[in-house]
Order: C-alpha cells, then sequence, then structure tokens
C-alpha cells in the first residue's frame, strides 16, 4: 500500500520536501524597500520645503508653511521616520538574499513593517483630511479654501501625500510578499 502511494506521486507528510523561501522574492524585497524609501523620503523632503508667502497681507493669514499645522509636522515626523526604518530594513533585505532560510529575522521584518505602516497610514491619512479641508473648506467649520491662494503650497503638499501613499501601498505588499516567503518554509 506504501508503495502505491509512493507511485502515484503522494508524498507522506514526514517526508515532505521542505523549500526555502524563494530568493526572487527576496530580492523583490529589497527593491520594493528601495521604492518605499525613495517614496517617503520624497514625501518627507516636498513637504519640509512647502511654504508659499502671498504678495498681499490678508487679515487672517499671510504665509502658509507645513509648520502652521501640527498635522503636517506630524506627517513629515512619520514619513522621515519610515525612511529611516527602511533604510535601516535594507540590511535584513540584503540578509534574506543572502540566506533565504531565516524564519526569525523574517518574522522580526514583518512585525517592525506592521508598525511603520500604521505610523505611516496615520500620517497620511491625517494630512489628506486637512489637504481635503484645505481644498474645499468646510463653511460650518467657518474654514476658508486656501488653496486659491496658496496654488504651490497646495500643489506640494498634495504630490506629498501621493507619495506618501505610494509607500503605505509598497509597504503592504512588503508585508505580504514576507509572509508568502515565511509560509513557504
Amino acid at each position: 500500500m506504501k508503495e502505491s502511494a509512493k507511485e502515484a506521486g503522494e508524498v507522506p507528510n514526514d517526508e515532505a520536501p521542505k523549500t526555502a523561501p524563494n530568493r526572487g522574492i527576496s530580492i523583490l524585497d529589497f527593491i520594493l524597500r528601495i521604492i518605499a524609501l525613495i517614496s517617503t523620503l520624497g514625501s518627507a523632503i516636498a513637504m519640509g520645503k512647502s511654504n508659499n508667502k502671498l504678495p498681499f497681507f490678508t487679515r487672517f493669514i499671510s504665509k502658509g508653511e507645513y509648520q502652521d499645522l501640527p498635522t503636517f509636522m506630524f506627517f513629515v515626523v512619520a514619513n522621515s521616520i519610515t525612511s529611516a526604518y527602511l533604510v535601516l530594513s535594507l540590511a535584513l533585505s540584503i540578509f534574506h538574499i543572502l540566506k533565504s532560510g531565516a524564519k526569525v529575522t523574517r518574522t522580526v521584518l514583518i512585525t517592525l513593517d506592521m508598525i511603520i505602516l500604521s505610523l505611516l497610514m496615520s500620517g497620511a491619512s491625517a494630512a489628506a483630511a486637512i489637504v481635503h479641508l484645505a481644498h474645499k473648506g468646510n463653511v460650518r467649520a467657518n474654514w476658508f479654501a486656501i488653496c486659491q491662494e496658496y496654488n504651490s503650497f497646495c500643489d506640494r503638499v498634495s504630490g506629498s501625500l501621493v507619495g506618501s501613499f505610494i509607500g503605505i501601498l509598497v509597504l503592504m505588499l512588503l508585508i505580504l510578499f514576507s509572509a508568502i516567503a515565511l509560509s513557504r518554509q
């Protein structure tokens, strides 16, 4: 009976071959980390350099800078921390290319990726709410749409948000690929 099971191509559980995660996933992990690093670093720099002064002085506002709102400051800090983490995580990503069977470091990397994803998503979501108010305003809250006066500021902030949300998507893919690589072990 055992002989017929082996001939049919069935492998008993105790003799199942253990395959190491694909090295291609580790290389893709490294490339995606670089893409996320460029995206989040670019977002932090674009937001940090965003300022716009009006050529005239209004009664309410005369300049627009990211330091004017704590939400934008949190956004810059979240993107900066994410960029620093991605630089440090490149070392583990290279380690996984060289030694694709590492389970503990891959588990640590998934956990840290989730924490960083949460930080980045909270910063980007909060900034997106403020940018929406800057573009549309809110009559009930007496918040005026300021993007008509601060075009370059709003454009730069919106572009920064796009870069940050690209970083979020890439981090989600990184977590998915790391989980797939871990499940193959």
